[in-house]
């Protein structure tokens, strides 16, 4: 009986070892699996960090941008407004020019228009050398006639006025078209500055993201793991309490076989005691625990 209760300790022993080892490793695969999903906790939330810092750079841009576009509108309006006066302006002055300008012959205008469709047709036709001696010598007629109306026009007070007026004018719409233009500049460079941030910033989301979907996974994965872990080490729990069963009931057996053992060698001395045999110490001392004496 004893041997059966020895073979089955033995046994349980070396489930319990070979159960111990197994957790051990299930522990070492839960531990790296914690440490994975620790890193993936650390980058996901690196890459967020990263995300708002871009955000908030591009929204700064976003900001100088739409000031800017005010700011543009404001140079518009401004332009605008100036280029009604110049417009206004130039009337004024066209009206007075033609009151001024004689009557006899063609405007000014009439005459640079005759000048240019000339100059046009020199530049693209081929002409006789007689035909190009006229055509200069008409150009050079129309030019002295220009001069001369010009002239006559820039003497008179009133009209030089009026046109000094308008270039005043048409001055302040141009310097307000050039704000116009540099402030829309600078607001298209503020809104791609903005947009290739944005783009940035999906980017890094998308990486953010996908380090999630991987913290995800591993924790799941470290979760099942642990969990086994934790029933083989309640499973080891139950084995090291029929390990220790058993060994209670192995020392139980021997000391009943080491009582009985002890009796009967107390029983073969009393008996040499009844005959009147000679006894050592030793026997005295083993009738006395056996309760003889």
């Amino acid at each position: 009986m004893a041997q059966v209760a020895t073979d089955t300790l033995e046994e349980f022993q070396e489930k319990k070892e070979r159960l111990n080892k197994r957790a051990n490793e299930w522990r070492a695969r839960r531990d790296g699996l914690n440490e994975q999903t620790k890193k993936w906790a650390r980058k996901r939330d690196e890459l967020n960090a990263k995300v708002r810092e871009l955000v908030d750079e591009a929204n700064e841009h976003r900001a100088k941008r739409d000031e800017l576009n005010a700011k543009v509108q404001e140079a518009k309006e401004v332009r605008d407004e100036f280029n009604t006066k110049a417009a206004e302006a130039r009337r004024e002055f066209n009206e007075a020019r033609d009151d001024t300008e004689p009557d006899q012959g063609p405007s000014v205008q009439q005459l640079k228009k005759q000048l240019r469709k000339l100059e046009y047709e020199q530049m693209t036709k081929v002409l006789s050398p007689k035909k190009e001696r006229e055509h200069i010598e008409r150009m050079q007629d129309l030019q002295r006639q220009i001069n001369e109306k010009e002239d006559m026009l820039s003497s008179d007070a009133e009209t030089q006025d009026l046109w000094t007026q308008y270039q005043k004018i048409k001055a302040k719409a141009e310097e307000a078209h050039e704000k116009v233009t540099e402030r829309a500049e600078k607001a298209q460079q503020e809104h791609d500055a903005m947009v290739k941030l944005f783009e940035e910033a999906d980017k890094v989301r998308k990486e953010a993201d996908q380090a999630q979907e991987k913290f995800v996974e591993s924790k799941v994965e470290a979760d099942r793991v642990h969990q086994e872990y934790i029933e083989m080490v309640n499973q080891i729990r139950d084995y090291e309490k029929v390990v220790i069963g058993l060994r209670q009931k192995e020392r139980k057996a021997k000391k009943e076989v080491s009582e009985a053992e002890a009796k009967a060698q107390a029983e073969e001395i009393y008996e040499k005691f009844k005959k009147g045999e000679k006894l050592s110490t030793d026997d005295l001392m083993t009738l006395q625990k056996a309760g003889f004496l």
